[in-house]
């Protein structure tokens, strides 16, 4: 999701100019190690909160501005109404958006990412890559937004009783679970993803056996 401009793909094989095997490790760590910043640093996750709280604030306003609509008496209330509609889609439109280009440009760093990757073998250099940390960050709260927000969806209607629970509050506790979900699923999807690229990146060692 950041601006920057992405590192280019690695020339094609009849017209790669290394002179030697440690200038492509060194060009082919310095591209990885900015498009492991884009894919899965600190700052794309603090993003993609952002981005997420930017369009439910965006869902909350298109809800009340149903409720709004529901409960208006005169023309006044339905201008109101509305007001708040506008405000909602002046929310949820640009950062639905952005979030779309941010996945696309996602799937196309991960494709740099395996491009540069796949030139050579360097264990000892991409060890630094694995990033376990970084990975449990993504996932552990990714993980409980999927929970979360998955369970405000089955349990906000299935618990709405009649006369107590409006329709509109029913469908924006839903809304909100489902942003929730969707947020979640793409950090699951993005550590889970890292997890399995650092996995064949830098096998595990196999355990020495005993020594005669």
């Amino acid at each position: 999701m950041s601006g920057r401009t992405l590192p280019p793909l690695p020339p094609p094989v009849g017209t790669r100019a290394w002179p030697d095997r440690a200038s492509l490790l060194a060009d082919r760590s310095r591209a990885m190690a900015e498009l492991h910043r884009l894919s899965i640093g600190g700052a794309v996750l603090v993003q993609l909160w952002l981005l997420a709280a930017g369009f439910a604030v965006g869902w909350v306003l298109v809800a009340a501005a149903l409720r709004t609509f529901d409960e208006a008496i005169d023309m006044f209330g339905q201008m109101f109404g509305g007001v708040l509609l506008l405000l909602g889609a002046a929310f949820m439109v640009p950062t639905g958006l952005l979030i779309g280009f941010g996945l696309a440009r996602d799937a196309k760093v991960r494709g740099l990412l395996r491009a540069w990757s796949g030139l050579d073998s360097d264990p000892a250099g991409d060890a630094r890559f694995a990033s376990p940390g970084l990975s449990l960050t993504w996932f552990l709260p990714s993980f409980l937004m999927c929970a979360g927000g998955l369970w405000t969806c089955f349990a906000v209607p299935a618990g709405a009783e009649p006369g107590q629970d409006t329709v509109p509050g029913v469908v924006l506790l839903m809304g909100l679970g489902m942003i929730l979900w969707l947020t979640g699923l793409i950090g699951v999807s993005k550590a889970v993803g890292h997890y399995r690229w650092a996995l064949r990146l830098v096998p595990p060692r196999a355990p020495s056996g005993p020594h005669a």
